[in-house]
C-alpha cells in the first residue's frame, strides 16, 4: 500500500520516511490521530514533522539490544527502569521517540510512575535507537540532555556521551565500566542471525549471571 497521510488516516509502508513542513500543532494532531498506535514513528524539529515505519529488522535488534542491556545491568546488581514506546516532548522545541529508554542513575525518580513529566522529572540516562533508514539524529536528544545515547546504525552499535552541548563518541559505556557493550552486543547480533536469538541471550545470560 502506498503512502496515506490525511486529517483522519496515516498509513506507511514499512521502510517509509516522510518529512512534512509543520509547526508544533500540527505535530500535536498527527500524535493525537496515531494514539496508542507505535508505529510509524513520529517525532517533532522545529519546523519539520518526520514519520517513519520501522522495518521488521529494527524491532529485533531493539529488542536484542535492550536484553542485553538488561542482563548486564542485573550482573552489576543496578536498579533500574525501562520504557518502550515512549514520547519524549517539550512543547514548541521538540518531540522524539527513542525506540527503547533505561533510567539508571534516576531509576528511583520514576520508579512507579506511568507518565513523565518531561521538564520537571529527569530524563533517561540510557537511550537506544536503531537506524535503518537515516532517520535519527543524536542531536534530537540535546534538548533533554539524555547523558548517553547508543545509536545502531549499519550493524555498528556507536556509543554518544553528552559532553558540554554536544555528543561525542565513547568507545565505552559510563553505566558498564569494564564491560566491553560494543563487542558483545555485536556477537549477539551476529550469534542472533546465524542461531536464533534466544540461544544468544541465554549463552549472554551464562557469562553474566544476576546478582
Amino acid at each position: 500500500m502506498d503512502t496515506l497521510i490525511t486529517k483522519e488516516k496515516i498509513h506507511l509502508p514499512p521502510g517509509a520516511v516522510v518529512r512534512l513542513p509543520g509547526n508544533w500543532q500540527d505535530y500535536q494532531k498527527l500524535c493525537h490521530l496515531l494514539g496508542d498506535r507505535s508505529i510509524p514513528r513520529i517525532k517533532y524539529r522545529t519546523g519539520e514533522i518526520l514519520l517513519m515505519a520501522p522495518l521488521p529488522e529494527h524491532g529485533r535488534n531493539v529488542s536484542i539490544i535492550a536484553d542485553v542491556i538488561k542482563i548486564l545491568l542485573d550482573y552489576l546488581g543496578r536498579d533500574y527502569e525501562q520504557f518502550t514506546p515512549i514520547t519524549m516532548e517539550l512543547p514548541q522545541q521538540s518531540g522524539v521517540e527513542p525506540d527503547y529508554c533505561f533510567y539508571i542513575d534516576n531509576s528511583a525518580a520514576v520508579a512507579g510512575k506511568n507518565r513523565i513529566n518531561w521538564g520537571v522529572d529527569p530524563s533517561p540516562d540510557l537511550a537506544i535507537e536503531i537506524d535503518v533508514t537515516s532517520y535519527t539524529d543524536i542531536n534530537d536528544y540535546l534538548p533533554y540532555a539524555v547523558p548517553e545515547v547508543w545509536l545502531l546504525r549499519k550493524s555498528r552499535l556507536i556509543i554518544y556521551k553528552l559532553q558540554g552541548a554536544s555528543y561525542t563518541v565513547q568507545t565505552s559505556s559510563q553505566y558498564f565500566p569494564n564491560i566491553n557493550v560494543l563487542d558483545i552486543i555485536q556477537e549477539c547480533l551476529q550469534k542472533s542471525y546465524q542461531s536464533n536469538t534466544s540461544r544468544a541471550i541465554r549463552e549472554l545470560r551464562k557469562k553474566f549471571p544476576a546478582k
